[in-house]
């Protein structure tokens, strides 16, 4: 059907996403996928037997605004246990609708036209355009080319009166790289006493390698005093397609991102929050993440230690980073498209991460696959 108008776009040079593009393309030539950041194995069996009793039990219908009571209260209390910060379950706890929606949710609520939000690129793609659908401007710093750490000397240039927002990402897709406690210093010293928020997108908060500690905004008191904190059940539990996460911050700013998020959705799917009420109350249901998914990092880093890509350090989350500048002149594009037609394996170009879509030499492998189909996308790799 042909429009009877022409539509002024809010977002003119944002096209479909390279997610949904290198998917198509993987299906079109039959590719095996190591680029979705979505496991290709199942839960565990009594996640979706508890979601089935709830729905039999009847939690079929809109859920309170701000989440399922039991809900809310037990993730208040799995926060004070690990991170030692107490989040009212009443007034500064909301559980959302993906992880997604809690991040447009805050961004629209506390950013205003003319401020200004800095994030650091490589960076998840939506990140930009939420702040620029509010008429502010995204202020994009780079991390390191070379470790992908922050230069917080940037970061103290690039703040002025219109900075209203810094947002994070620990651990850090794609980058696999964590917070440290210099970086934690650095943020505390250079949002005292101002009014910058923090947007802290912590959704692979439990995928923290070689023992090393998440450094979550609720842990240091100055930080979530001005953090909003948002993270995914769906990461979590192996079930990204259920779309609930949750958000925390202090009662003043969850006030305003409770105003945006009920005219989104209202509230998250009801039987769901029931079961993740329930699965929170076995803290190995999450404490056991960290083990089970280094374990998968280390299965393809072993597999691929033969080919001819440079592996960079994965400190957390479930991607590594793979460079192929030192033996292919191609940009990273061109280098995934040769992967998919000539090799039959799907990666995603870390280009695709910045907002000027920078040539880096590097693909972004996610390692939330079952062993078969680690082993089989590294032999696929190997042959490159």
């Amino acid at each position: 059907m042909k429009s009877a108008m022409s539509p002024q776009s809010k977002l003119p040079d944002v096209g479909t996403t390279i997610f949904t593009v290198i998917g198509q393309l993987s299906a079109e030539h039959n590719a095996l996928n190591l680029s979705q950041g979505a496991p290709n194995f199942s839960c565990q069996p009594a996640l979706i037997d508890s979601v089935a009793k709830a729905m039999r039990d009847g939690h079929n219908q809109y859920a309170p605004m701000s989440g399922v009571a039991a809900l809310r209260h037990a993730l208040s209390a799995k926060v004070d246990a690990l991170y030692g910060c107490h989040y009212d379950a009443d007034s500064e706890v909301t559980v959302i609708a993906s992880a997604s929606e809690g991040l447009y949710s805050a961004i629209s609520a506390l950013v205003h036209p003319g401020d200004e939000v800095i994030y650091f690129e490589p960076a998840f793609d939506s990140y930009a355009p939420i702040v620029r659908l509010q008429g502010a401007k995204p202020v994009a710093i780079g991390l390191s080319m070379e470790d992908f750490s922050i230069d917080w000397d940037q970061v103290a240039s690039a703040i002025n009166s219109r900075t209203r927002m810094i947002i994070i990402n620990s651990p850090h897709n794609p980058t696999g790289a964590i917070f440290t406690d210099f970086d934690i210093e650095r943020l505390t010293a250079l949002t005292k006493d101002t009014d910058i928020v923090i947007l802290s997108d912590e959704v692979y908060e439990h995928v923290v390698f070689d023992g090393e500690r998440h450094e979550s905004m609720a842990c240091h008191p100055q930080l979530a005093e001005r953090s909003v904190i948002v993270s995914s059940f769906g990461k979590t539990y192996h079930v990204t397609g259920w779309r609930v996460g949750y958000c925390l911050a202090p009662a003043e700013l969850m006030d305003e991102i409770r105003k945006v998020h009920q005219f989104m959705v209202f509230s998250a799917d009801t039987p769901m929050q029931v079961a993740f009420a329930e699965a929170l109350a076995d803290p190995q249901s999450y404490l056991g993440l960290a083990d089970f998914y280094q374990q998968k990092r280390d299965l393809l880093a072993d597999a691929l230690s033969e080919s001819r890509f440079e592996l960079l350090p994965s400190r957390g989350s479930f991607f590594m980073l793979a460079r192929f500048s030192h033996f292919s002149p191609l940009t990273d594009d061109e280098f995934v498209l040769s992967l998919i037609r000539d090799h039959q394996i799907a990666t995603i170009p870390l280009s695709a991460f910045y907002s000027n879509n920078k040539p880096t030499g590097l693909i972004r492998l996610s390692f939330a696959k079952d062993n078969d189909t680690l082993y089989e996308g590294a032999r696929r790799l190997c042959r490159v």
